[in-house]
C-alpha cells in the first residue's frame, strides 16, 4: 500500500509501519476519491489505488484524470485568479487561487511540477508543488491565511485554499506542466527592452519565448532559459525580417516582435 502510494508521489517512507504520516496520506488519498473510511485502507481504498495511474479529482468535477491518457495540464490564470486542471481539452477541476502582487509577480510561462511535499505549515499550508522556474523558488501550495484567495497578496507563489490543495496534490504526478499566463497572454505589449543572449534567464526571456511561438516558431517551452533552442528561434525570426541573425534580442529585434 505505502509503495503504491509512494509511486503517486505522496512523501511517505515504505517501511511497512502504518504510521501518522501513512494514515495522513491513505485519507487524502481516500478523500480525492470519495471514499469513506478517512484512514482507513478499505477495499475502495485497495481498488483505486490498485487500478488508477493517478487518484482520481474530485466528485462532480468532471471528467476523470485516471479514465484519459491525455496529458495533464494545470492552467493558471493570474488576471482571473484560478488554476485549471486539465486532461487533454477536458476540465477535470478548477480551483480560485491567491497569486504574487504587483512588487513579486507569480511567474509567467511554461514550467512542470518538479518537486512534491507535505505538511510545510505555516503559510505553506498542507501541501506544496514545486516549480523549475529558473530565477526563484516558486510552487504551488496551501496557505494559513484563506482571506486571501482570489487577491494579489503573495510573495509569487499561487496560494491555494487547504483543502483545495489537498485534492489537487494527488491528482499531479511530477512532470505535469503548469502553464500561467495573465488574461490568456504570457507577454505585455509594451515592455522596457533588455538585450537578452545565449544562457540569459529571467522574466523576459518567457515574454521573448511565448511572442515567437505566437507568431509561430516552435522550438519548446517558453521557460525563461535561453538556450540553443531559442537562440535558434530568434535567428530564424531575424532572417525572415531582413536583420542581422545573430540570436540577440535588442531593440530592433523587440520592435519586430511587436513587443514595444
Amino acid at each position: 500500500m505505502q509503495a503504491r502510494l509512494h509511486e503517486l508521489a505522496y512523501d511517505i517512507k515504505v517501511d511497512g509501519v502504518f504510521d501518522q504520516v501513512t494514515a495522513e496520506a491513505v485519507a487524502t488519498f481516500n478523500d480525492s476519491r470519495s471514499i469513506a473510511g478517512a484512514g482507513i485502507v478499505s477495499r475502495n481504498t485497495w481498488d483505486a489505488l490498485m487500478l488508477s495511474s493517478v487518484a482520481n479529482p474530485e466528485k462532480g468535477a468532471g471528467s476523470s484524470a485516471t479514465e484519459s491518457k491525455d496529458p495533464l495540464l494545470i492552467s493558471i490564470d493570474l488576471a482571473k485568479h484560478r488554476l485549471t486542471l486539465f486532461a487533454g481539452e477536458k476540465i477535470i477541476a478548477d480551483y480560485p487561487i491567491a497569486v504574487g502582487k504587483s512588487k513579486t509577480p507569480s511567474p509567467l510561462g511554461e514550467w512542470r511540477v518538479v518537486h512534491k511535499s507535505q505538511n510545510w505549515g505555516g503559510g505553506f499550508g498542507t501541501r506544496w508543488m514545486g516549480l523549475n522556474v529558473p530565477w526563484g523558488i516558486y510552487g504551488i501550495h496551501g496557505t494559513n491565511k484563506p482571506g486571501s484567495i482570489g487577491n494579489n497578496a503573495s510573495h509569487g507563489c499561487i496560494r491555494m485554499l487547504n483543502k483545495d490543495v489537498e485534492k489537487l496534490f494527488p491528482q499531479v504526478p511530477v512532470g505535469t506542466t503548469v502553464k500561467i499566463v495573465e488574461n490568456g497572454k504570457m507577454f505585455p505589449r509594451n515592455l522596457q527592452p533588455v538585450p537578452l543572449k545565449l544562457n540569459d534567464s529571467g522574466q523576459k526571456v518567457v515574454y521573448v519565448q511565448s511572442r515567437l511561438k505566437e507568431l509561430r516558431i516552435e522550438f519548446d517551452r517558453a521557460d525563461g532559459r535561453y538556450g540553443r533552442m531559442t537562440e535558434l528561434a530568434v535567428k530564424y525570426f531575424q532572417v525572415w525580417h531582413d536583420l542581422p541573425p545573430n540570436g540577440r534580442v535588442d531593440k530592433t529585434t523587440y520592435k519586430a516582435m511587436g513587443l514595444i
